[in-house]
């Protein structure tokens, strides 16, 4: 190695571990996104939007919300319209790589298996599966709105099934390896129906325990491989005492699961109307914890001073549970680049405006930095 091939080392070392950046990785060392996966057409744009826009704003971590939406080779029988072939997915985990960004791809797990108007995939490709198998889909009656005589709002499979495991865990791990991933978020959150009384293996047990075991045995699966588990920290706070509500919180006495489950899982503790300071639970009870805002700036902005200033004066032994911030978007991948250069309306229905949130809070973020 010549002096100068050694003097260039010195100096892009420095730079890429500059004064700066390293204060901002101390003060919030997750300073990530959710997003939705694109269509086919748009990977070049959002992979475009990774480089000149995620990577100059210092974002770290990309959720990648995927689901289906890739064409599996381990179950074929799974793959959702729209899906993204493996050479399209390497192009968006190498303009990750490129700009420093950890990307971790995610399937909705237990819960949320159908959406507004269809059956998802799972259940589709395996009805046996469904939690509560005598109501109606969506699919089967358009007339089905929430809210409805039986509660549903997505449905759930049963956790206790002997069959669902090797088909979930295979698509997970296929996901995990060709996004090259050293973690996988499972979703997990709004699980209204779980150990329902007709139901033949989960009838009169325990739901936090069921809960509990779900999520330990995805992080059992994922461990195996040295890789994370992250999930969504609604089902593991008790809405009612703590007043956040049924979609924030758990309801049908999920929430003691929070003392059951490994204390490597990761929290997404998310929040979108008020800056509930619930991370503090999440990280007095050991868990790591990401804050994760939405639609407003002001609760954004709030959300980011309560972590921030939780990682600042926390003791010693709780300081580094306080992780960061995943800001969230709940629209589809191509729609939030359109919408982020205004060549689209952001989807105001239900107030807020997330694209704002975004640009607001990674406006403070590097502030922080400087």
């Amino acid at each position: 190695m010549n002096k100068i091939t050694f003097f260039l080392i010195l100096l892009f070392s420095a730079i890429a571990e500059s004064p700066a950046q390293g204060t901002l990785d101390s003060i919030l060392p997750v300073r990530g996104i959710c997003l939705s996966a694109p269509s086919p057409d748009g990977v070049e744009k959002f992979t475009e939007f990774i480089r000149s826009e995620l990577v100059p704003r210092k974002v770290n971590t990309l959720v990648f919300l995927i689901g289906y939406r890739y064409q599996f080779k381990s179950h074929p029988e799974l793959v959702a319209d729209n899906a993204l072939s493996e050479m399209q997915v390497k192009k968006i985990v190498n303009a990750c790589k490129a700009g420093g960004i950890r990307i971790i791809p995610q399937i909705n797990l237990l819960g949320h298996q159908s959406s507004t108007n269809k059956v998802g995939p799972l259940l589709k490709a395996y009805p046996q599966f469904n939690e509560t198998p005598w109501i109606p889909s969506r699919q089967d009656s358009s007339t089905v709105t929430w809210p409805n005589e039986w509660g549903l709002y997505c449905f759930s499979y049963c956790p206790l099934h002997p069959e669902v495991h090797q088909v979930v865990f295979e698509a997970m791990d296929e996901l995990v390896e060709v996004f090259e991933a050293d973690a996988f978020h499972a979703g997990m959150d709004e699980v209204f129906f779980l150990g329902e009384e007709k139901c033949p293996r989960c009838s009169g047990r325990d739901k936090a325990e069921l809960f509990a075991g779900e999520v330990t045995a995805i992080r059992n699966h994922l461990a195996k491989n040295n890789k994370e588990l992250w999930i969504w920290g609604d089902r593991l706070i008790d809405g009612k005492a703590t007043g956040v509500g049924f979609w924030e919180g758990s309801y049908n006495n999920t929430s003691r699961a929070i003392d059951l489950i490994p204390k490597d899982v990761l929290i997404c503790d998310w929040h979108y109307e008020r800056p509930d300071p619930t991370a503090i639970l999440f990280a007095l009870k050991g868990f790591r914890v990401l804050t994760c805002p939405w639609r407003f700036p002001d609760v954004t902005l709030e959300q980011l001073k309560i972590m921030v200033n939780q990682r600042k004066f926390a003791t010693p032994a709780v300081k580094n549970n306080y992780l960061g911030v995943l800001h969230t978007t709940w629209t589809g991948g191509d729609n939030f680049i359109e919408q982020f250069y205004g060549r689209q309306p952001v989807n105001t229905r239900r107030g807020g405006n997330y694209v704002d949130a975004f640009k607001a809070l990674f406006d403070e973020i590097n502030k922080l930095g400087n």
